[in-house]
Order: C-alpha cells, then sequence, then structure tokens
C-alpha cells in the first residue's frame, strides 16, 4: 500500500484515464476532516443540521444556482459527510435526462432537488422531478473548481 507523507493511504477509486469534466452523472461525496461530526447529529433516525451543517447545506444548494453547467439530482448530509449525485453538462443543447434514482442508506433522511425530505429503510428509489435536470438560474459567473 502506498505512502503519503509517511502514512498509510487509500488508493484512488478515480477512474484511470477519465476525464472528470466530462458530461454526466457522477457520485460525490465530501467527508469532514477526521471524520468529525460538524454536520449535525441523529437523534431517533432524524438528522439535524448544526449551524455549521446549514451553512453546507446553502453553499452545497448555491454551487447549482451559480453554475450553469452541474445539475442536482439528489442530495443527504450526514454528521460527517455529505453525498450527492449530480449531473454534469457542458453543453447547453445536450441534456443527459434523469432517472429514478435508488439511494443506499441505513435509515436515513434524502433530501430532492425541492428540498423535500425521503426517509429511507435500507433502499428507496427516489422519483425524479422531470424527464430531465431543472435549469438552475442563469449566471454569469464562471464555476470554479
Amino acid at each position: 500500500m502506498a505512502k503519503f507523507k509517511n502514512k498509510y493511504r487509500i488508493e484512488s477509486n478515480r477512474l484511470q484515464n477519465w476525464d472528470y469534466s466530462n458530461n454526466g452523472r457522477y457520485f460525490i461525496t465530501i467527508v469532514t476532516n477526521n471524520r468529525t461530526n460538524w454536520f449535525g447529529k441523529i437523534t431517533n433516525k432524524i438528522m439535524y443540521l448544526s449551524d455549521f451543517g446549514k451553512i453546507v447545506k446553502t453553499e452545497w444548494l448555491k454551487s447549482f444556482e451559480i453554475r450553469n453547467e452541474l445539475f442536482l439530482d439528489t442530495y443527504v448530509i450526514m454528521p460527517n459527510h455529505l453525498h450527492a449525485i449530480v449531473t454534469l453538462n457542458n453543453v447547453d443543447d445536450i441534456i443527459v435526462g434523469t432517472d429514478n434514482i435508488a439511494i443506499e442508506t441505513d435509515n436515513m433522511y434524502v433530501s430532492n432537488m425541492d428540498g423535500t425530505s425521503v426517509e429511507t429503510n435500507g433502499r428507496s428509489s427516489l422519483p425524479s422531478q422531470s424527464s430531465q435536470p431543472s435549469q438552475p438560474s442563469q449566471s454569469s459567473q464562471p464555476s470554479q473548481s
């Protein structure tokens, strides 16, 4: 196993030779440093966002308002990480359609694009809002990766 700064680390799960700026659907996970529960806590199967978690949610959703090429299919914020499925569409006249999305979770709440939550019990199929992702508001701000 490879080391970085004299510590063992997991090899990248990224597909070799894939250009991640290509159009398509991507499953994203963002994890807090040291897996610290900054985003909130789960009580009785309900995720309660902390103040920091509320900021994360607001800024996450704002990303899709200012980046015309990104579409949010679904996301879930957990105490120490965020999972999301996003569609990247760099060409205005080619839209990647959305189908029902199945999410594997452990009794969590999953948020749809419209902000509604769906309680999951193992496997949940989230219906799409339409056959195409909804276009976020137009913005002249370029994306910054």
